[in-house]
């Protein structure tokens, strides 16, 4: 009889799951959800959906999404023994469906005005029947591992020991590049981590054309004599060359061998790079006749997504600033980086630590791949692993930095969007960095050494394959009295999450993966009868 382990990646921005054959430890194949089943564009948003809609509504929704990747993995039922998550904080308490107000209020005095006791982080040895709604056999056992503290989860425990940092004896930092970017920096036997709601940018979200990496995403692009290559997934998720594109036309010159379907965030900051060393981008302006740099005929960058990216770049900057200055160190001490997740996976890390998104003192960038999944597998195949985590997270628990309550973050990222969004003049940027007295912004090392670990952001996708589930949970439907059926909420939805189903009765559809949740709300704004109210929609699954 055969037995098999479900490994479960709970990222921000989508789900990534496994399932392992536990006998030979083979991976069997691999499920990818196109984005977050919650309503949200980020780890607060998805928070902030819980609050106010209900901790048991957002547990239905995620639990729904989950089943659909176990059974999009198609392995018998039956068959399955364990399964382990990996995720921050706010995801895997959404999945075990436990307090979450606390995570959502910093201040100690509001929680406890508010009677909220911290639950139970700590690792856990669950079954089945303990998760409501996991379409599972009663008796499989669920390990959750540890989280650090409050923002810092076992994703971010996973991407220390994934990366061999805790073994590293230079001055090191590893950072998982997402819309939740945590870091740890390494000083001597001191590990301080740090986590940034750095923004769904660098996941390709909120990206006029960006999607996560799948088939199709642009992903780099490099300059060529007669134009710009686009470096393209292909259906196995290895890049190989697209179209070869003018960036101020919407043109294809060359052909290339995969079709462009959109831009992942590691495309982001390949387009920003090379726009400005061609001096087609002057912040935070674009300087083409239409304002936006071309992909070939249907995919374009525009000023709108620059402001996007540079909010996630300036955070992340902000961030590992800040883990420097409480280490007491300068940036240009930091020796080597790791590049963890899939934007770490696939950024072009020279173009990246140009950018900002790495120290500038770096003379080593590892880039190791997706390691929550890895070690949510790892615990599957030996479950003894997620008490290791555990001593970890006892061991970092007093070296958590709430940039959320840095001064010295706030300062720095305040000059960060003083660049990205308003084209501060790099003058007028380090003298304001002197004088909030923030550690010294040196020039990016430019004979920095790049190890690649992996051609993918997962190595192996098993014997079966990738698969995609692009239609993440299921949709709602809502019907507002004194509705006419304008569609002005489907117009001015900007992530297309709403559609007329019933055009006679106006009853309006909302896949709740492609919405963003109580951050946007255009859709109740700009209803013309007032009607509309997000807080009638009923998410539940």
């Amino acid at each position: 009889m055969s037995q098999i382990g479900i490994a479960l990646d709970l990222g921000t921005s989508g789900f990534r799951g496994q399932a392992v054959d536990l006998v030979t430890n083979e991976i069997i194949g691999t499920v990818l959800t196109a984005r977050h089943p919650l309503p949200g564009a980020n780890v607060m948003d998805h928070l902030n959906f819980a609050v106010d809609l209900g901790l048991d509504t957002a547990h239905s929704i995620m639990i729904a999404t989950i089943n659909q990747i176990i059974e999009t993995l198609n392995v018998p039922n039956n068959d399955i023994k364990r399964l382990a998550v990996c995720g921050n904080p706010i995801q895997l308490s959404l999945f075990e469906e436990i307090e979450i107000r606390d995570l959502a209020y910093a201040g100690e005095r509001k929680r406890k005005k508010l009677g909220i006791v911290s639950p139970n982080r700590d690792a856990k040895k669950l079954s089945a029947r303990d998760i409501r709604g996991l379409a599972l056999p009663a008796d499989v056992e669920i390990y959750i591992p540890a989280a650090v503290k409050h923002e810092i989860g076992a994703d971010a425990l996973a991407m220390m020991v994934k990366s061999d940092l805790l073994k590293n004896t230079e001055i090191a930092l590893v950072t998982d590049y997402g819309t939740n970017a945590e870091m740890a920096l390494k000083v001597g036997d001191k590990i301080i981590t740090g986590s940034c709601a750095a923004g769904p940018a660098l996941e390709g979200q909120h990206i006029e054309f960006g999607m996560l990496a799948a088939p199709g995403a642009v992903h780099d692009i490099q300059p060529e004599e007669n134009g710009f290559r686009c470096y393209v997934l292909n259906n196995d998720m290895t890049s190989v060359p697209g179209d070869l594109v003018d960036f101020t036309l919407p043109d294809i010159i060359e052909k290339g061998r995969a079709n462009t379907a959109g831009i992942t965030g590691t495309g982001v900051i390949s387009v920003l790079y090379e726009g400005m060393n061609a001096k087609l981008i002057k912040l935070p302006k674009i300087k083409t006749a239409d304002k936006k740099l071309h992909l070939g005929r249907n995919v374009s960058f525009n000023e709108n997504d620059i402001t996007e990216a540079g909010k996630a770049i300036g955070a992340i900057r902000a961030g590992f600033l800040t883990l420097a200055m409480e280490a007491g160190i300068e940036l240009g001490e930091i020796q080597t980086a790791y590049m963890a997740g899939a934007s770490g996976t696939y950024v072009n890390a020279l173009k990246a630590l140009q950018i900002g998104l790495v120290p500038p003192g770096v003379s080593k960038i590892y880039q190791i791949g997706n390691t929550s999944l890895a070690m949510a597998r790892d615990i599957v195949i030996n479950p003894e692993n997620h008490l290791k985590l555990q001593e970890l997270a006892q061991q970092l628990r007093a070296n958590h930095c709430m940039f959320a309550e840095s001064e010295v973050f706030a300062k720095a990222y305040l000059l960060e969007l003083s660049l990205w969004g308003e084209g501060m003049p790099w003058d007028q940027y380090h003298k304001f960095n002197k004088m909030y007295g923030l550690a010294e912004l040196i020039p990016p090392n430019p004979s920095a050494e790049i190890i690649r670990l992996y051609e993918r952001d997962i190595p192996d996708l098993g014997y079966r394959g990738v698969s995609y589930i692009d239609s993440v949970g299921y949709p709602s439907s809502v019907k507002f009295s004194g509705c006419t059926g304008c569609g002005t909420c489907v117009d001015k939805c900007p992530e297309k999450a709403l559609s007329i189903s019933d055009a006679d009765d106006f009853v309006i559809s909302i896949r709740p993966d492609r919405c963003n949740g109580t951050a946007c709300k255009r859709c109740e704004d700009n209803c013309p009868e007032k009607v509309f109210q997000f807080s009638l929609i009923s998410f539940a699954q």
